[in-house]
């Protein structure tokens, strides 16, 4: 039975397109069927980070208003079997996108693949409020600072309340916490929230850590989702919490700052 993923936070900046991109991804490589949906109307990035951004003809609103059948709207990936994209449109009014409209889509969704991954804008706006309200699992993604872990915990009470599965009584909405951007010596500078807090104020499972990469921007750049760049750390981190996600029993890696070697202090200083 497919499952709709929703990749969410409350606070924007956080990484979370780059998050599906390399999530769904992920998924996709490990021989599951998989679709990443942007929901981010008006704005529309992730066909950027897919690569596939010069493909898109027809897009979710498009499929909504009877424009075109969802198979014209899916963008097959090129390097990765059993990927799809669902881009956003980026001319359309976020009140475009519809309940009904939305429904009848996933529905559709579920009878072609596996897991259905939807990129959610920040905060609880129209795209985040529809991407949330279907939602049979959350990764809430979130860096490790104060504001973007308080405004997660929003996040969480709306999971809590607002969802389908709230409404109707079901199997609460199953929540995992991403945590990116993680710099291990600046957490040990007192400069970032530890692991360990970010776990006290949310009371979530987490999922993954993921370090402060300069692979994330340059992956981006190029179009390509990090977890495709298997040397990076960032690239590493996503592969070992898609793992995790599938029942994989898989250490955390990351928590701790690299010790520089004599050499690289004596250069630094030289510096």
């Amino acid at each position: 039975m497919s499952e709709v993923i929703v990749v969410t936070s409350g606070k924007g900046g956080v990484g979370k397109t780059t998050t599906s991109a390399a999530f769904a991804t992920g998924l996709a490589m490990r021989g599951h069927k998989t679709v990443v949906v942007d929901f981010d109307v008006g704005l529309r990035n992730l066909d950027l980070i897919m690569g596939c951004e010069r493909r898109v003809v027809f897009d979710i609103i498009n499929v909504i208003q009877g424009e075109a059948n969802l198979k014209q709207a899916l963008i097959r990936d090129k390097r990765v079997e059993n990927l799809s994209i669902l881009p956003a449109s980026q001319t359309r009014d976020k009140d475009a996108l519809t309940q009904d409209g939305v429904e009848k889509i996933l529905n559709e969704l579920r009878e072609m693949f596996d897991y259905i991954v939807c990129d959610s804008p920040a905060g609880i706006e129209r795209g985040a409020q529809l991407a949330l309200y279907f939602a049979d699992q959350a990764i809430v993604v979130t860096n490790p600072e104060v504001s973007s872990v308080r405004d997660s915990d929003r996040i969480l009470g709306v999971l809590a309340s607002r969802s389908q599965r709230a409404e109707q009584g079901r199997t609460p909405v199953k929540e995992q916490l991403l945590l990116t951007r993680y710099d291990a010596g600046r957490v040990e500078r007192g400069e970032m929230l530890k692991v360990e807090d970010v776990q006290d104020i949310l009371a979530i499972p987490l999922l993954g850590i993921i370090p402060e990469s300069q692979s994330v921007l340059s992956a981006s750049n190029q179009g390509v989702p990090v977890i495709l760049e298997e040397e990076s750390t960032a690239g590493k981190a996503y592969s070992d919490a898609v793992g995790r996600f599938l029942g994989e029993d898989i250490s955390h890696r990351f928590m701790v700052a690299e010790k520089k070697g004599l050499f690289s202090r004596l250069f630094r200083g030289a510096a």
